[in-house]
């Protein structure tokens, strides 16, 4: 029976290239979910870093605060998301 050129054994690969290979079959698109994890939390520190600089410019508090306290909801949730995908 023929083989088939397209269809690769793993001995046929690179050790690198199985590894990786490997790891993608694993968790797959954990590459960009770590850019999306980035992402999210480059939003979050800009939307905290306005209200902070709102608050020391001296805008009324009240407004602020709820909306400062979902900008660092959403940086805390990245980060712990970011070390449950870099543990694994």
């Amino acid at each position: 029976m023929p083989v088939d050129p397209t269809h690769s054994s793993p001995s046929a690969l690179k050790p690198d290239q199985y590894t990786r290979l490997r790891a993608e079959a694993k968790a797959p698109y954990r590459g960009l979910r770590k850019v999306i994890y980035a992402t999210a939390g480059a939003s979050g520190a800009i939307g905290a870093l306005i209200m902070v600089t709102r608050l020391i410019a001296g805008a009324e508090v009240g407004p602020i605060l709820p909306n400062l306290g979902i900008q660092l909801a959403v940086l805390l949730g990245v980060v712990l998301l970011f070390r449950l995908e870099s543990r694994s």
